[in-house]
């Protein structure tokens, strides 16, 4: 399928120049299987705190092996940094998940993973992404309203039944006036 092909391609720049300084920019790739258990081990510890564990490395595995997902990463030896857990339709994709170690927060990994994972469905055709954060989390909230995210709606006991969501998209189509 065109779509699935289209969004697995690499879509990152290592680096840039600006102002003749070299800027390195995080390297965004695709996860290995390898990579499961980390990234299971931030959701539980940085997504799911206070809900029980949902997206165990097993659940994890199946998503990196699912064609119409991307788990997306930043890396560096040994370690995830943060990653991105994208699923794609036909007209909307889905951001399942987005997590950054504490440590390595406020350096801009967020931002660069969820550019890539838009990207890549903007390539892929896709018309706009939605999400749900948690409702108790005013730092995520405010990040994806920084990325243009806009809020859609409120879910009630979204989360396992005890916290709410705020459901957020952003259309990936730029429309232009006609003259």
């Amino acid at each position: 399928m065109a779509v699935i092909m289209a969004r697995r391609r690499a879509l990152c720049t290592n680096a840039r120049y600006a102002l003749g300084a070299m800027i390195i920019l995080p390297n965004v790739s695709l996860a290995n299987p390898a990579d499961a258990r980390g990234i299971a081990e931030m959701s539980r510890d940085y997504v799911e705190y206070g809900l029980g564990w949902s997206w165990t490395p097993s659940r994890v595995l199946k998503a990196i092996r699912d064609d119409s997902t991307n788990v997306a990463v930043v890396r560096e030896p040994g370690a995830v940094l943060g990653f991105g857990i994208m699923r794609y339709g036909e007209q909307k994709a889905h951001l399942v998940l987005l997590a950054v170690r504490p440590t390595q927060r406020q350096r801009g990994l967020g931002a660069v993973l969820l550019g890539w994972l838009e990207k890549s469905a903007a390539t892929a055709g896709i018309e706009r992404v939605q999400l749900e954060a948690r409702a108790d989390n005013p730092v995520a909230v405010a990040f994806y309203r920084d990325q243009g995210y806009a809020e859609a709606g409120t879910v009630r006991g979204y989360y396992r039944g005890e916290v709410d969501a705020l459901r957020l998209e952003k259309s990936l189509w730029k429309v232009t006036g006609a003259r």
